[in-house]
């Protein structure tokens, strides 16, 4: 699918998050959501529910996330009525500890690398080549990563899918505001292996 970027995001560029989710949707392109089940993940997932609870939304549990996330997770898939996919690494957290002795640091190269291949992005391929969508519609935000600040509403991931980003340039602030008002419920704990820190990517948004 072909689309004026620039065009498209100086359109978006006004418009509320419901909008650019309805403009999404309204391309009648095979489409996905992706949640990390994160701190804010509320949001995005109240959002696409709002519009259409029949979008497929892919969560890729790693196996390592904390009792308080999936505790959250199950609240949030009941109550939004949420069409969840849950795709998880082929080898279980355990046996993978077993043989890596624990999660590699980032200064691991090469070892970490293999870790989040396992355990982030050969799970998401499978969803991939099962949904193959044309438009994936995405919670980053814009002040997240260095990676993320050269993006834009929308824009063409490296595996050719147009991503949608409806709370692109959200400032926290605003992001606590909408799960307020909407008493959308988050997790206090949330661990990400692939990331160790804040301001890394996971390599979702950054594979090829």
């Amino acid at each position: 699918m072909e689309l004026d970027l620039d065009s498209v995001n100086a359109s978006l560029r006004d418009a509320s998050a419901l909008e650019v989710v309805q403009w999404a949707l309204g391309l009648g392109r095979p489409t996905f959501a992706t949640t990390s089940m994160g701190r804010n993940a509320a949001v995005m997932l109240h959002l696409v529910s709002e519009v259409d609870k029949n979008v497929p939304t892919i969560w890729v549990d790693t196996g390592y996330n904390l009792r308080d996330t999936y505790v959250v997770a199950e609240r949030l898939i009941r109550d939004l009525e949420i069409n969840i996919h849950v795709y998880s690494p082929l080898m279980t957290s355990e046996r993978r500890n077993a043989i890596m002795g624990g999660i590699p640091t980032v200064d691991e190269e090469a070892r970490h690398q293999e870790f989040t291949e396992q355990v982030k992005l050969e799970p998401f391929a499978r969803a991939l080549e099962a949904f193959q969508p044309e438009i994936w519609l995405t919670g980053i935000r814009q002040e997240e990563t260095e990676h993320r600040q050269s993006l834009d509403i929308v824009s063409l991931d490296n595996r050719g899918i147009v991503k949608v980003a409806p709370i692109f340039y959200w400032s926290e602030d605003q992001v606590e505001d909408y799960m307020e008002q909407y008493n959308l419920p988050t997790c206090r704990h949330y661990f990400d292996p692939t990331k160790v820190h804040d301001g890394r990517e996971c390599g979702l948004h950054t594979a090829a």
